[in-house]
Order: structure tokens, then sequence, then C-alpha cells
């Protein structure tokens, strides 16, 4: 039986400090994904870069803006992209986040079981 190859998720938003860093923290100990976050902002903790997209399977931005900024700025290579429509109102590992990204993520990817004593604050 073949195993199936661990899929590489890229979370992109502004700043990379509380959307995409949050949704990175909540699958950083899968075993089926190895996951990243960046910005796209000149502040942001870690910004996007060519390398980012090239290593990425999956992109998931936070916003329009988002989306719109890779494909004018960045090769995809017909990489699935993905907006996901959340708005940058939530503080880092805030709950409402954590569960306005599992919504969003399920129709596109297998959440892991978290229970709520396991996911980091």
């Amino acid at each position: 039986m073949s195993e199936q190859p661990i899929r590489k998720l890229l979370f992109v938003c502004s700043m990379n400090k509380c959307r995409s860093l949050t949704a990175e923290k909540m699958l950083q100990r899968s075993d089926c994904y190895q996951v990243r976050s960046r910005g796209t902002a000149k502040g942001a903790r870690i910004r996007l870069t060519d390398q980012d997209i090239g290593w990425a399977d999956a992109i998931f931005t936070m916003e329009k803006k988002h989306t719109e900024l890779i494909r004018t700025r960045f090769r995809t290579s017909g990489k699935p992209l993905t907006t996901l429509f959340i708005k940058d109102i939530y503080q880092p590992m805030e709950p409402a986040l954590q569960d306005v990204l599992r919504t969003k993520l399920a129709a596109h990817i297998l959440l892991p079981e978290a229970p709520e004593s396991s996911l980091v604050r």
C-alpha cells in the first residue's frame, strides 16, 4: 500500500501575524500537511516570496486582495489558489478565528481532529 505524499499548504494574509499564522499553528502538528504562513505587506512578519509559491502545493489567502496580488506578482503554475474571505478583525489564535478557519478550510482539506485542549493558544 502506497502512502499519500504530504501536501504543502501555504496560508497568506497581509502581516502574517494573525490569520495566516493562526492557520499555520492550527495545522503544524498534522501528519498530512506541511504548512507555512506568509504576509504580503512590506512590514509582514515573514514576507511572501517566489520560493514560498514554488514550495506550496495549495495556497490559501484570507482576502481577495491577497489572491489578486499573488496572481499579478507571482507565477502560480496552475496551483490551487483559494480565497477564504476572512476579515482582519481577529487576534492571533482567537477561538472565533480558529472556528472560522476550520469552517472555511473544511471544504478544501481534511482537518485533523483537534480537541480544544490541544490547540496552541
